[in-house]
């Protein structure tokens, strides 16, 4: 491994020297009519990383983001203090090209649908190193990106993505690809990123520096493991070096002349007909596979109508004029958590439960209010309230003091039997009794927030 790694540097050497003499040359020095500047060779890019207005709005950044500590221990609060006392050695190792990375650490999240996502925290110090790189390669290569990405730009978001989907199923692309790249973050391979950094980047100390970063290794419970492939999720370069990866992916799509939206290592491609989008299935993970040596998550990725697909969580309808819905899987895991915040066997104040309640609103409903179909959102408010009442009801507990509190709320007559009744609470929380005593308006003065639709359907 050792020397793979020393002939991809030649490689890289010999690719930067081959720049260097054409630089040089008068002929290619200058810059065709109406080329953008942003293709020029970055020989001296690490002088503008190492800018002191760089690096302190990189300091910003990572304190603003917090996080977890890495394997050396250190915290964000103390990072400060030991860049002012550390880091003009640290510059200076890092312009003598003699600065190693400190591994990450392995940090693993359940995933909702079952399994980890495998996290790799590097220390506050790499953190503040790689936010200082990104946001220098992030200005020269975020233009040169393809329109059709959203993912990790900035000015760029995953509502927008969904926004020109659904334009792609308007045009008459009713049939669409979804690709799902298999544990991509894990899987990059270094020499294709390498080489693709390589291209624009010719100044020998980033090269070396980010090749250090992909090579850091990780530490997981005590024990060192090495890193000869994929960018680690949880540093704050990992997001630009996928895109720079998968950016070939985009340009290949667009040589192609298909219609398609990528967020991450999300793809959907829009066709007419399920016969070409199967054909494209096969053309572009053949591709994927040969020139990325990435591969196609075949269980996740179908050709399908964009009804019976999920893309970021939102999906379409299957009206004549479709519009974006919010997809049943995202409904589903929605619905799973308005359960565990409103168990009806929790204790505790009603306040602190609409607390929890409404934090989780504000969030989802921020994201999946701009979804067009008001008549769901307002179903679910409909279903929380009721999730509240049953809660309620169990808490009421005898028939006794059931009877009290529908008396205490104004319910009289009739309606008062039902705190006897033998049936369920949340039968009865759908009772007019129940509805009587504890009407939407109830809800409304305890701060309860409602789900609502953020775009005009």
């Amino acid at each position: 491994m050792k020397g793979k790694q020393q002939n991809t540097q030649q490689d890289l050497d010999r690719y930067i020297d081959i720049q260097n003499r054409k630089e040089a040359e008068p002929s290619m020095a200058e810059h065709e009519p109406g080329s953008p500047a942003e293709h020029e060779p970055l020989a001296y890019v690490m002088d503008e990383i190492l800018d002191k207005e760089n690096l302190d709005k990189a300091l910003k950044r990572v304190i603003r983001n917090k996080g977890g500590p890495g394997v050396d221990g250190m915290t964000v609060k103390e990072l400060p203090a030991h860049l002012e006392s550390s880091w003009p050695n640290i510059e200076r190792q890092i312009r003598d090209m003699r600065y190693n990375p400190a591994p990450v650490k392995r940090v693993e999240i359940p995933k909702p649908n079952g399994g980890v996502r495998k996290l790799g925290i590097p220390t506050v110090t790499d953190r503040y190193i790689q936010q200082a790189i990104h946001q220098v390669l992030q200005a020269y290569f975020d233009p040169t990106f393809s329109e059709h990405s959203y993912g990790f730009r900035p000015n760029r978001s995953a509502h927008q993505a969904i926004a020109e989907s659904k334009k792609h199923i308007l045009a008459g692309y009713c049939w669409v690809v979804d690709l799902d790249l298999e544990r991509f973050f894990d899987q990059v391979n270094h020499d294709i990123l390498m080489t693709l950094l390589a291209k624009r980047v010719t100044d020998k100390r980033l090269l070396k520096l980010v090749r250090g970063y992909l090579n850091s290794g990780i530490l997981n419970e005590g024990l060192m493991s090495p890193t000869t492939e994929g960018t680690p999720q949880g540093g704050p370069l990992s997001p630009l070096l996928s895109n720079i990866v998968l950016d070939v992916l985009d340009k290949e799509l667009e040589r192609r002349g298909h219609r398609f939206v990528r967020y991450a290592d999300d793809c959907n491609i829009y066709v007419r007909s399920e016969r070409a989008g199967k054909r494209v299935k096969r053309s572009i993970t053949r591709f994927i596979s040969k020139k990325l040596k990435l591969k196609v998550n075949e269980e996740k990725s179908a050709v399908g109508q964009p009804s019976e697909r999920a893309f970021l969580g939102f999906s379409f309808t299957r009206l004549h004029r479709p519009r974006i819905c919010v997809s049943r899987k995202a409904l589903g895991k929605f619905k799973a958590r308005v359960k565990e915040i409103t168990n009806r066997n929790r204790g505790g104040k009603l306040d602190n439960v609409i607390k929890e309640l409404n934090r989780f609103l504000k969030g989802w409903g921020g994201y999946f209010g701009f979804c067009e179909t008001r008549t769901v959102l307002k179903n679910l408010n409909s279903w929380i309230r009721r999730r509240l009442r049953c809660l309620l009801w169990k808490r009421w507990k005898t028939p006794r003091n059931r009877f009290k509190e529908l008396r205490s709320r104004g319910v009289y007559g009739i309606p008062l039997r039902a705190a006897g009744s033998r049936k369920g609470p949340w039968r009865l929380s759908a009772s007019f009794a129940v509805k009587a005593a504890l009407p939407d308006k109830y809800f409304r003065d305890l701060g309860l927030v409602e789900l609502q639709a953020r775009r005009p359907s």
